[in-house]
């Protein structure tokens, strides 16, 4: 479970709003890819106990994580989402669109981070702040599994609003995720304008019907 380990490692350096900052459909093929930065107030005594069961996103259920969502918002001195939809992808390629939706996500944060905890995502070249980036940092800081949470939940209300504008492809079940069912539904109406077409798979569709 996450812990205020990595957050204690910056509060003893003098460090304050520490925003924890991850991200939820980097490999989807399509919508956006959603960051979110989130800044706990450190200093309450049941931080702990009033974000129980947050964890990172991929292990907890819809229902768990909409719960968790309310949790945060309503606990966390600042919440900020950003995105970068499937043509930012296709022009930059998804690291620089990701890194763009995090600028976005910590942009919204007000008042502003002095240090940032980021899951697997170096983000030196866009901020000065002092700032730690570790793979599998939503297992490892609340913060950053806080991040994830909203980030997912903030993605998936995304997904579900694309499904009423595209349907057919089942957006709302599998968020855009290559699973069995997005194939069918691919090779039954194509590649839509939300479909990320830099991606291997959906390249292939546009290939093999010569587009």
């Amino acid at each position: 479970m996450p812990t205020l380990k990595l957050e204690r490692r910056f509060l003893a350096q003098g460090h304050h709003l520490i925003a924890g900052i991850d991200e939820a459909g980097r490999g989807a093929w399509a919508g956006p890819v959603v960051a979110a930065a989130v800044i706990l107030p450190l200093n309450r005594r049941d931080l702990a106990s009033a974000l129980k069961g947050v964890n990172d996103s991929k292990k907890l259920t819809a229902r768990q994580r909409e719960k968790l969502y309310a949790a945060i918002c309503d606990v966390a001195v600042s919440v900020g989402v950003g995105g970068a939809g499937p043509g930012e992808i296709d022009s930059n390629g998804i690291v620089p669109a990701t890194r763009a939706a995090m600028q976005r996500a910590v942009a919204m944060l007000h008042p502003q981070p002095k240090a940032l905890l980021i899951d697997a995502v170096n983000l030196s070249s866009l901020f000065s702040l002092p700032q730690h980036f570790l793979n599998y940092g939503d297992c490892l800081s609340l913060s950053i599994a806080a991040a994830s949470i909203v980030a997912k939940v903030s993605r998936d209300r995304a997904m579900v609003k694309l499904d009423a504008l595209h349907p057919g492809y089942s957006f709302a079940k599998h968020k855009g995720y290559g699973t069995a069912l997005h194939k069918v539904a691919l090779e039954e109406l194509g590649v839509s304008e939300v479909h990320r077409r830099s991606y291997g798979p959906i390249r292939g569709l546009l290939e093999k019907a010569g587009l």
